[in-house]
């Protein structure tokens, strides 16, 4: 089974532009993030996927491989999918580059859920950590999803869900972790669907799989550290930096 990751890489992010550029230690952004995935040993190809000339150049000075996008695209998948579509792949990873402290660990469990006979029927499966802190629950930035009792997703928001209408409950709240994993055509079929009614109204991508039926297998990690949303998440990783 051949892996590929690509990491889709997008200079004007809206809420922080040019956040992958910025400096986190001794590296930046999307550097952090190239590296550790490389690092994981996971893959037999790593390749960035940009629409910048300075994030292109970035990677490839340091000896890496980056792409160029050919034309415009919504979202993260549209991108990876235009460079996966020529490559021989069977699974492909797509790794946000604001997810600079990426590890081998939760990857490997990740891709674990595509192998053996339960595997066989997996086409698209992502990541979730559990969230504690009050206020990053209720922060819109941060992207929840409900399961059901198999692990697959229900639903993914920017509002709190579920709702803690029983008080009596102690109740998990997860955090979407923007590290997905699909079967190379479960990721082309997403790219020729519209974007639906869903997904446009929280500005989710994943949630076009759900509404055209095709599940979401999550897998739940210990903590993967700060995704680079903001500059407050950039001073916050900053201090994880050793």
């Amino acid at each position: 089974m051949r892996i590929a990751a690509l990491i889709p890489a997008r200079y004007a992010a809206t809420r922080f532009p040019a956040k992958l550029m910025q400096p986190l230690g001794s590296k930046t952004v999307i550097r952090h993030t190239y590296d550790n995935t490389v690092a994981t040993g996971l893959f037999d190809e790593v390749v960035v996927v940009t629409d910048s000339p300075v994030i292109y150049d970035e990677i490839t000075a340091g000896g890496g491989t980056a792409k160029m996008s050919r034309r415009e695209h919504e979202s993260g998948s549209d991108r990876i999918a235009e460079a996966v579509e020529d490559m021989e792949v069977d699974i492909v990873l797509n790794i946000q580059g604001d997810t600079p402290f990426i590890k081998r660990d939760p990857l490997e469990k990740l891709l674990a859920v595509f192998k053996g006979a339960d595997g066989a029927s997996v086409q698209v499966a992502s990541l979730m950590q559990e969230l504690k802190d009050p206020a990053l629950i209720a922060d819109e930035n941060y992207v929840k999803v409900a399961i059901d009792l198999k692990g697959n997703a229900l639903f993914f928001s920017r509002s709190v869900i579920p709702y803690p209408r029983n008080k009596e409950l102690v109740i998990p709240y997860y955090e979407h972790i923007g590290v997905y994993a699909f079967r190379k055509q479960a990721l082309l079929d997403f790219t020729r669907w519209p974007v639906t009614p869903l997904e446009n109204a929280e500005k989710v991508e994943c949630l076009r799989y759900l509404e055209h039926g095709v599940p979401l297998r999550m897998v739940v990690v210990d903590y993967m550290g700060v995704e680079i949303d903001t500059p407050d998440d950039l001073d916050r990783a900053a201090k994880l930096i050793v």
